[in-house]
Order: structure tokens, then C-alpha cells, then sequence
């Protein structure tokens, strides 16, 4: 199937994604289609890597946000991530300016942990 154009364009969530995928997966099924190779593999794919619901990802972004070194884009990598340590916290930080200190770092994980 080719992509004729791109009808809109916006950030979603790991586990909207999921959420969404497993809606499509349903209507297919109902209606006795047959589901693709693509299909089926994007949703074992976001089955494995959501480790959260898409209203507890929603809320972690939510108040990721109001810190103030974080933009919308690293707010919605660490919610898809959901990082356990301070070295894969820095990891995603790397191409940024700037360093957070062992607090806010600390500040951010326990956000994570309440989130899981």
C-alpha cells in the first residue's frame, strides 16, 4: 500500500498508539478482513513497548511539562520510555544544551515510577 499523502500530522503517546492500533484491529476482525503483515506486527510491536495506560502516559506528560528545562518533545520520549535510571534519563537529554542536576533527574524518575 503506497502513501498517496499525509492528511495530518501530530504527537501521540506509545500506548494511544497501541490503544488505537488495538481499535483498528477490532473493526478488521468484526468485519471479517484480513489483517496485514504491517498491521499485526506495529501491534505486537506496541504491545511490548507500552509500559503504561495511555491516561496514566497522558498525566505524566501533563506534569512533565511543568518543569522548567523540558520541552513537549522530551516530556513524550520519557513517557514512551519510561526510564528506571539516571543514565537513561541523561540519554535522552543528550543532544540538549544544557545538564540536569542529580535532583531534577531524581525529581523526573519518581514522577516515572508514580506513572508505571
Amino acid at each position: 500500500m503506497k502513501v498517496k499523502r499525509i492528511v495530518s500530522e501530530e504527537r501521540m503517546l506509545l500506548p494511544e498508539l497501541r490503544d488505537t492500533l488495538l481499535a483498528v484491529e477490532a473493526t478488521r476482525l468484526g468485519s471479517g478482513e484480513e489483517m496485514s503483515y504491517e498491521l499485526r506486527k506495529s501491534i505486537e510491536h506496541a504491545n511490548h513497548l507500552s509500559k503504561t495506560s495511555s491516561d496514566k502516559a497522558r498525566d505524566l506528560v501533563g506534569e512533565l511539562m511543568q518543569f522548567e528545562k523540558m520541552k513537549e518533545e522530551i516530556a513524550y520520549r520519557i513517557a514512551n520510555l519510561m526510564p528506571r535510571t539516571r543514565d537513561e534519563l541523561r540519554a535522552i537529554y543528550a543532544k540538549e544544551r544544557f545538564n540536569l542536576t542529580a535532583e531534577e533527574l531524581d525529581r523526573i524518575l519518581e514522577l516515572v515510577v508514580t506513572h508505571f
